[in-house]
């Protein structure tokens, strides 16, 4: 299976650079993953195709504002230190630039010395493995150090940092945001609610590892990095007894339909815990517990682009963001949204 199969030609303008006032009136292409048959909506109507009995399954987790621009304490060359993922109270794995500059020993100042970090390891695949010093609490010093990590084809400035979290965010960690969750309002998931689905809610903290290129040409020998993940058991019951009596699981972007998977066990249930994930789904893989999905549009030769053609069927896929392009919908982070069901 060759990456290239995954490529589509997206002219630039239709990458959105800004999120809607409402975030409820992006437009939605909902596609039968049998038939392959689309219509075109608007994404309040997604409550027309669920049924009481299904459950909407949301990643609640929250972006911090991960990128940190600093100085080396040495030399006074500028650095940047991009949080990825937390292994202690102050040890994080990290991305960094320049990483020739930022060798084991290295350390950089932010604010002033208001936060330091020394690196402490290089790992394989060329992150840093950094210590934080500080005084007080790292969270409140990084919502003054830090700026929120919008991807790199958004070039315009988000004026209001809250439209990259979705409404429902409580569980900080992401690096980036599930941006499927973003199109729901607080008013739009309490009609849902009242319809009689049921809304249940697991963590997945986002890396880069999701939005990394795949850079060898069988898709079969990429390799994910893991991300950690987190189920209550309220949620795993709710799951668990919606699939027993007979509602549908439709997960709410790519991560929340990741966690679930890596959460079911070989008796088709999903488990509560925490653990962390690799999973990486493409075309042959056999879902388990996700019936239908919502998700945005996504950049060609992507893990994300291979999973939602691993439930819909990539000719299928490929046919719906042909059609995409053709209607001029928005696309990517900010843009419109899918439900393949």
């Amino acid at each position: 299976m060759k990456t290239s199969d995954f490529y589509y030609d997206l002219p630039r303008e239709l990458i959105a650079q800004d999120p809607l006032s409402d975030r409820s009136s992006s437009r939605l292409l909902v596609m039968d993953k049998t038939t392959g048959v689309i219509e075109h909506k608007i994404f309040k109507d997604v409550k027309q195709y669920l049924r009481a009995g299904d459950c909407l399954v949301l990643n609640d987790t929250k972006v911090i504002p991960a990128r940190l621009l600093g100085t080396k304490e040495d030399t006074g060359a500028a650095v940047e230190v991009f949080l990825l993922k937390r292994h202690s109270d102050s040890e994080w794995e990290t991305l960094v630039r320049p990483g020739k500059k930022l060798r084991v020993g290295s350390r950089v100042s932010f604010g002033g010395g208001a936060l330091v970090c020394e690196i402490k390891q290089v790992l394989p695949d060329g992150n840093r493995l950094v210590a934080f010093e500080f005084d007080g609490i790292f969270e409140e010093i990084l919502d003054k150090l830090g700026q929120m990590p919008l991807p790199p084809y958004i070039t315009k400035k988000l004026s209001n940092k809250d439209r990259y979290q979705t409404v429902y965010a409580r569980n900080k960690g992401s690096a980036a945001a599930p941006t499927a969750g973003l199109h729901f309002t607080k008013s739009l998931l309490e009609e849902i609610e009242k319809s009689g689905v049921k809304i249940c809610y697991v963590t997945l903290h986002v890396g880069l590892g999701t939005f990394r290129p795949v850079k060898v040409s069988d898709v079969r020998d990429h390799h994910m990095h893991s991300e950690w993940y987190q189920i209550s058991s309220e949620s795993a019951e709710i799951i668990n007894d919606t699939k027993r009596s007979g509602g549908r699981i439709i997960c709410v972007g790519t991560t929340s339909c990741r966690t679930i998977e890596s959460a079911c066990g070989k008796d088709g249930r999903v488990a509560a815990g925490s653990a962390d994930t690799d999973i990486f789904i493409y075309p042959g893989y056999s879902f388990k517990v996700m019936d239908g999905l919502i998700t945005n549009f996504h950049l060609p030769e992507s893990t994300l682009l291979m999973l939602v053609s691993a439930f819909a069927g990539k000719e299928n896929i490929m046919s719906a963001y042909k059609e995409a392009i053709k209607e001029r919908y928005r696309f990517f982070s900010f843009g419109d949204a899918m439900m393949l069901i």
